[in-house]
């Protein structure tokens, strides 16, 4: 597997001893690695398992597996939707992982974190003399995913012109770096990404149809982490575990207390946001017999309760969900300690052994 650097951006190394870190869910059947090939071969199937890095045993991270599995060993070009932090970028390597260019490079780019003349000269390439700085001819990043994948992150960032000229790479698979007439055939697998709508945006007049219809040729949505609650135990428990070896740091488990807010919390962020929670956990509690959860509007001063009913606002919680998080906020600053917590809210011990008994149903 290749491995080169491109500023922000870069292929992506991975080795077949990488070891697996995924929960295939019940209705997903587990990768079986096939049988070598033999000496001297190149290869035409990965031997590693494809969902190594998605983590879940939910029904709606199924569905995601599942369409990884059907898609990845065709040429179609894969569209992958969902909110940011979700995961999506996991899933174009899981699509990577489980083709047929699996020992090819793969190639991510943020089309969102470059301006427009940067991002032309670094997916085209250029010639040397092409524009002021260019000393000398570099090769674009559709060049360097040849026999790969090119993963295009928030595609629906592009800008009119490179909308075309992606359009036309996509139908003629040739290219012509920026300052230079020459036409150069490609070979790479296309995956793509957002996190808005692209076909509102068509309907806007921002993104263009013909592309839309080009890249929508097989779509996998990825669910937001509200909505599959019953993967974020797994997940919580795979971050501590890593950032304890990262950080060289105990990894004492979850508090039940910790457990409980961790499922009940609407996740925003998504998978990121619980993943910087945990390692923020880590750094603070890893010298206590249980993690508490640490977020970031966290309620131990009035400051921060102005936070929480700002993010509250933003967010648009109901009531509920303010009365809970406030709940179990105190009662992990509290350590636990419930009749310290009820003395805190200004409620009784009852009052509040009823509100956490139906918490635990909520999350059964």
């Amino acid at each position: 597997m290749k491995s080169v650097g491109y500023g922000g951006y870069a292929t992506r190394p991975r080795t077949s001893d990488t070891p697996a870190r995924a929960v295939p869910p019940p209705s997903v059947p587990a990768f079986t690695p096939p049988a070598g090939p033999p000496s001297g071969a190149v290869p035409a199937v990965p031997t590693v398992a494809p969902t190594r890095r998605i983590i879940g045993r939910s029904p709606a991270i199924g569905r995601v597996l599942h369409l990884v599995s059907r898609v990845a060993p065709t040429r179609a070009t894969v569209l992958v939707t969902g909110e940011t932090g979700t995961g999506k970028e996991l899933v174009a390597l899981a699509i990577h992982d489980a083709s047929s260019r699996a020992y090819g490079p793969f190639v991510a780019v943020n089309c969102s974190a470059l301006a427009e003349s940067v991002l032309e000269s670094e997916l085209f390439g250029h010639v040397k003399g092409a524009f002021t700085g260019a000393t000398n001819s570099k090769r674009g990043l559709f060049q360097v995913a040849s026999g790969g994948t090119l993963f295009l992150d928030e595609v629906g960032t592009l800008t009119p012109a490179i909308q075309v000229k992606l359009l036309r790479v996509i139908q003629q698979r040739t290219i012509s770096p920026v300052g230079s007439h020459a036409v150069i055939p490609v070979d790479f697998r296309l995956v793509a990404a957002t996190n808005h709508d692209l076909a509102l945006l068509v309907k806007n007049g921002s993104f263009r149809k013909d592309l839309f219809y080009r890249l929508q040729v097989f779509n996998i949505h990825v669910p937001p982490l509200r909505s599959r609650a019953e993967d974020i135990p797994l997940l919580a428990d795979h971050f501590r575990r890593r950032f304890a070896r990262e950080h060289g740091l105990e990894a004492p488990p979850f508090s039940a207390t910790a457990q409980m807010r961790m499922r009940t919390f609407p996740w925003p962020g998504n998978v990121r946001e619980l993943e910087n929670a945990v390692e923020r956990s880590l750094i603070i509690h890893a010298d206590d017999a249980f993690l508490s959860l640490e977020l970031p509007a966290d309620v131990h001063s009035p400051g921060d309760a102005d936070r929480l009913l700002d993010r509250a606002r933003t967010e648009r919680w109901s009531l509920e969900d303010l009365e809970r998080e406030y709940i179990l906020s105190t009662l992990d600053a509290a350590g636990g300690r419930r009749s310290e917590t009820a003395r805190s809210l200004g409620i009784s011990r009852r009052t509040l052994y009823r509100k956490l008994q139906r918490y635990r149903e909520k999350m059964t």
